[in-house]
């Protein structure tokens, strides 16, 4: 019996699920292993989080993406717990499994750089599972608010504090505003929307850091326009329970703390430590293969590359990219040929604000407002997995805009996340809360 080379590939991700889908072409036997039987379309994780998409909109089976594939194709759902790097095997869930080839495609995990407190009192948005957490714990707060006569309790239940004014950050917060607008002001009479407090805390000295100052500035502006409160050149030094504490001394009282300032590699444990850059990013050569080992190759989130003297962003189309690259690399290798360098081919960049309003760079052309909201719906919906879930969230969305609604607002653990957000609250110390007007915490546009 014939036998194939051997392709592993951890990862289910954007980069890991198209280097198998591509790897599949080129006559070697492929095994994509994952912890979860599905693939999350993580873009829209932040959608989960505000109520206005469902859960099961976002995800899709594995194996329902592989079912047009040849049949050297199989998935594992199973944990990889150790590879061998010099004996080329890996084990998962117990058994060992040898490879020829393998691709690292585990992307990152929530980074918390640091700061007291935070991987116990912030809620991070990297996975479905936390999208659902942070879901549940943003309608309980509501839910406690809209009943309870203390002051300073209700104050703290409507106060929702982001740590992190990236593109994850912005959605976020223009999500809840947009919540706020809709669906609670209408199931919640007894709440003022005056009440409600959304800050947006950036350590730098503007918004969107990875695309240009305009767009920056146009973003601050608009979150600005809609009452978010930003606090730019501001850094966090400690999250306890209902509480935000800066480094100027300023306390925020916020029932609700939300993590999206920093990401890092997850690196799967190896028998040889691989040489890691920023983030703990795998170090790769430009044929994205690891440093000192040719048949290993890393790519997305835990790929360090570098393009134009400037590491790549991380973002979707990169991972893709690199994952169509490394397929071609490996049937290269498979027939005696150098492997290629990988070349980003940037099709441009898109960011939403919410409430109507968007930010992008295609080319020179940098768009602002309607249009680059509506593009950045367009391309997600594109890339979405499954014509159920595009049809799905099609729908969801025009009930949502043009009805002004949310339908996604069940609590999904009502006893679990009633109980913790008053123990949360209720157990904090009790610091003056920044009284100031927030517009003593803006800063000027052209910052």
């Amino acid at each position: 019996m014939q036998r194939y080379p051997r392709v592993v590939v951890v990862g289910a991700g954007f980069g890991g699920m198209q280097a198998a889908q591509s790897l599949a072409q080129h006559g070697v036997e492929v095994l994509l292993i994952d912890r979860n039987n599905y693939h999350t379309f993580v873009p829209l994780l932040y959608q989960v989080a505000a109520a206005q998409l469902e859960p099961e909109q976002v995800t899709f089976p594995i194996r329902n993406l592989l079912r047009r594939s040849p049949y050297r194709l199989r998935f594992l759902m199973a944990e990889v717990e150790e590879i061998n790097l010099d004996q080329k095997w890996l084990r998962a869930d117990g058994d060992v499994i040898p490879y020829d080839y393998l691709v690292l495609a585990t992307g990152s995990q929530t980074k918390y750089l640091g700061v007291e407190g935070a991987s116990e009192y912030a809620l991070p948005l990297r996975t479905l599972e936390e999208a659902i957490a942070l879901r549940n714990q943003i309608l309980a707060c509501f839910e406690q608010a809209a009943h309870t006569s203390d002051t300073e309790l209700r104050r703290q239940l409507l106060t929702f504090a982001i740590v992190g004014g990236g593109a994850t950050g912005v959605e976020v917060a223009g999500a809840i505003t947009e919540l706020v607008k809709t669906a609670i002001v209408r199931d919640y009479p007894t709440i003022d929307p005056q009440e409600i407090r959304i800050l947006l805390v950036q350590s730098g000295d503007r918004l969107l850091p990875e695309l240009p100052p305009k767009l920056g500035h146009y973003t601050y502006k608009r979150l600005w326009q809609v009452g978010i409160e930003i606090y730019l050149d501001t850094k966090v030094s400690q999250v306890t329970e209902g509480t935000v504490h800066l480094e100027d001394g300023t306390t925020l009282l916020a029932a609700t703390v939300i993590w999206t300032a920093g990401l890092e590699a997850t690196v799967p444990d190896t028998s040889t430590d691989l040489p890691a850059k920023a983030k703990g990013k795998l170090a790769v050569r430009s044929t994205l293969q690891t440093v000192d080992y040719p048949e290993v190759y890393a790519i997305g989130d835990m790929a360090y590359v570098e393009q134009n003297g400037k590491p790549l962003a991380g973002v979707a189309p990169e991972a893709l990219q690199q994952g169509v690259a490394v397929a071609k690399n490996i049937a290269r290798q498979l027939q005696g040929k150098a492997p290629q360098s990988f070349s980003y081919f940037n099709k441009g960049r898109l960011a939403i604000i919410g409430c109507y309003s968007g930010v992008g760079q295609i080319g020179k052309f940098a768009l602002t407002g309607f249009l680059p909201w509506l593009m950045w719906l367009g391309v997600h919906l594109v890339y979405l997995p499954g014509f159920r879930n595009r049809l799905l969230v099609l729908l969801t969305w025009l009930h949502s805009y043009l009805l002004g609604d949310r339908i996604s607002r069940r609590i999904s653990a009502p006893k679990l996340y009633r109980h913790s957000t008053q123990s949360r609250v209720r157990s904090s110390t009790k610091p003056a809360i920044l009284q100031a007007s927030s517009s003593s915490r803006y800063h000027s546009e052209e910052h």
